[in-house]
């Protein structure tokens, strides 16, 4: 099986970004300071840190080292014409992947073993793509302080804590935002929605046992009804309470927003036309984020 799809020339996060993502970057960009918190203070720090502690506890990939992950890395590159990051494995039983993209360095993916215990080649191809789109789209300026405000909170309570509840809640909605974008990073790679959608899947409630039982007919038709519940006041209230902390939204409403966009005119277009343009401004680098 070929997992090179269509390459996808001159793309830019423009043209696939979701537009929650570009309404949320905005208006973390009015926050006052927020920049330069970043690149002075948890940057520098962050870099250093989660930089040393991840390449001293997982397995670089290469040609020579899990050579069909490795094959996976560069497709999903090509196809969204992206320079290959480097792909960490990682021993770890909760199913994750995230990205740590640094200033003036290479960046990198980290991916846990129990993620892919449970994934098809394909499916983990998806998973690294939606790393990829995390760095196609400059997300990492953000991304810092979405993981470090956090470390801050519990190691500085008073000043970190203050730091971290003034802007926690808009940091929490732009990276909810920002899954979004990536979910299309993971379908313009695979170019199938029922690959990214059955991530989804696994990750709400698959195990190595579990995960060849579920049917995604059923868990697409469960995404389908979530959209019920905001038929009436009560129901949106509760949607909105279950998300309010949470740094994704929960996968069923992302494998919906897949479903939609998958039967888009914008995603059709995006697959048939040669190059790609846009005016997109990028911005620095320097966060991590999970899948």
């Amino acid at each position: 099986m070929s997992f090179l799809k269509t390459p996808l020339l001159g793309l830019k996060a423009d043209s696939f970004r979701h537009p929650l993502d570009l309404e949320a970057t905005k208006a973390l960009q009015q926050i006052p300071g927020l920049d330069m918190v970043v690149r002075n203070w948890l940057g520098p720090v962050a870099e250093q840190v989660f930089y040393v502690e991840n390449i001293a506890a997982s397995v670089l990939v290469g040609k020579n080292q899990l050579p069909e992950l490795h094959n996976l890395l560069l497709a999903a590159c090509t196809t969204l014409d992206i320079e290959p990051p480097q792909l960490y494995v990682r021993q770890h039983p909760a199913p994750n992947a995230y990205t740590f993209a640094m200033r003036g360095k290479q960046p990198f993916i980290v991916v846990h073993t129990s993620l892919i215990d449970i994934l098809t080649p394909e499916e983990i191809q998806a998973v690294i793509a939606h790393e990829l789109g995390h760095l196609k789209c400059d997300h990492s300026v953000y991304l810092t302080p979405v993981n470090v405000l956090i470390l801050a909170a519990a190691a500085l309570p008073n000043v970190g804590a203050f730091v971290a509840q003034a802007i926690q809640a808009q940091l929490l909605e732009w990276v909810r935002c920002a899954e979004f974008t990536c979910d299309r990073a993971a379908l313009l790679a695979t170019q199938n929605p029922k690959v990214v959608m059955s991530v989804l899947m696994k990750l709400a409630g698959g195990s190595p046992k579990l995960a060849p039982q579920l049917n995604l007919d059923a868990f697409v038709a469960q995404a389908r009804a979530y959209d019920d519940i905001s038929k009436t006041e009560l129901g949106e209230m509760v949607k909105a309470a279950r998300t309010a902390q949470l740094t994704h939204p929960v996968p069923v409403l992302r494998a919906r927003e897949i479903d939609r966009w998958a039967s888009s005119q914008e995603y059709q277009l995006l697959l048939q036309s040669p190059t790609h343009k846009s005016t997109e401004q990028a911005l620095p680098q320097g966060g991590w984020r999970n899948w």
